[in-house]
């Protein structure tokens, strides 16, 4: 994982296992989709290890992957993000009015005729990022304090605000707007596990990490030594993450390549307006470059791994809700990965502080 730095180029800094990110993620996504379409039966044997609806090779996957980056976090400097209040203000407003909003219109105006695809989109906007966005975020140089105390609070708001909203876009605001409507049966206690096992493990293993390493052998040691040796187990995980989620579901992608079509349009407009308001919004209210790239990469990023659970679990594993979940990742990962480039370029042109 790339290290912080000055002003300087910062791509040309990176290792070259960051540098070349784009390259190792498609790899990934064409091995994940071609052995789940080629080698018999592993997409299915990969679902059959799962417990209480979570994947276990997704969740090792993802424990591995956010594991490094939490434990880069500096605890003792979060106090300084839980006052910067216009920070928890704007990202509250963008993940859970802006975000669930944004995605309801796109679906409905992209979607008009496809009404599963369209609902499977409108709870994709619901489940607001509390996993992968920790790795975007930290190869775009964003604020690490910053974005694991927004992922906790999204964590929070996903386990009380989920279902709400979801009853809210898919039964009332229809109803209002005299459109079809539909049904989200989706129980608290399953958005609440898929936090426990999604952010709470790897929160909980890289704060004792800091804590006991930094008691044992002092902060430089834990910094200088320990966190180069963890850090490319970051990586490493996403790409077993995304190897893994799409041998799950390269059937149901490739079987389907026009309706994959027409569901990634919304998505694209979708992760490009959030990102790029939020980040306009952070600078606008006066955040530097690091605190606004996290407000960006927290805003645009999306819990898939909940979405499709909750499809699944309410609309069936062949649903057209289902495989607009699937779909999200197949989009997301590409672009946001595009879109930390994109944060790194702007990085160079960000006022500095005076």
């Amino acid at each position: 994982m790339s290290a912080r730095t000055g002003p300087a180029p910062v791509v040309e800094k990176l290792s070259t296992l960051d540098r070349f990110l784009p390259v190792w993620i498609l790899a990934a996504m064409g091995i994940g989709l071609l052995g789940g379409r080629l080698i018999p039966g592993a997409g299915a044997a990969l679902d059959g290890l799962s417990v209480a609806g979570v994947s276990l090779p997704i969740a090792l996957g993802l424990l591995v992957m956010m594991y490094p980056v939490l434990a880069k976090v500096r605890y003792d400097r979060l106090d300084t993000v839980t006052a910067d209040r216009p920070l928890l203000i704007a990202s509250l407003a963008l993940n859970w009015v802006a975000g669930p909003a944004l995605m309801f219109v796109l679906a409905w105006l992209l979607l008009p005729d496809l009404p599963e695809y369209r609902t499977g989109l409108i709870v994709v906007g619901l489940a607001r990022c509390i996993a992968m966005v920790v790795i975007w975020n930290d190869l775009a140089c964003g604020d690490r304090e910053a974005a694991a105390v927004l992922v906790a609070l999204n964590s929070v708001f996903q386990v009380i605000a989920f279902a709400a909203l979801g009853w809210f876009y898919l039964s009332v605001l229809p109803g209002w707007l005299g459109l079809p409507t539909a049904d989200l049966d989706v129980s608290p206690w399953q958005i609440a596990g898929s936090v426990l096992v999604f952010l709470g493990v790897p929160l909980v293993a890289g704060y004792l990490s800091r804590r006991v390493g930094e008691r044992a052998r002092g902060r430089a040691w834990y910094e200088s030594r320990f966190l180069p040796r963890v850090g490319p187990l970051a990586l490493y995980g996403l790409l077993f993450t995304i190897v893994v989620l799409f041998a799950l579901q390269g059937d149901a992608i490739t079987a389907r390549p026009l309706d994959v079509a027409r569901i990634a349009v919304p998505l694209l407009v979708y992760f490009a307006v959030m990102w790029a308001g939020a980040l306009l919004l952070g600078r606008g209210i006066g955040l530097g470059y690091p605190r606004a790239t996290t407000l960006a990469f927290t805003a645009a990023g999306n819990n898939f791994e909940l979405a499709i659970a909750v499809a699944v679990a309410t609309f069936g594993v062949t649903s057209g809700q289902a495989l607009a979940g699937v779909v999200g990742p197949l989009i997301e990962v590409p672009v946001l990965v595009a879109l930390v480039h994109v944060s790194l370029a702007v990085r160079r042109r960000w006022p500095q502080p005076a």
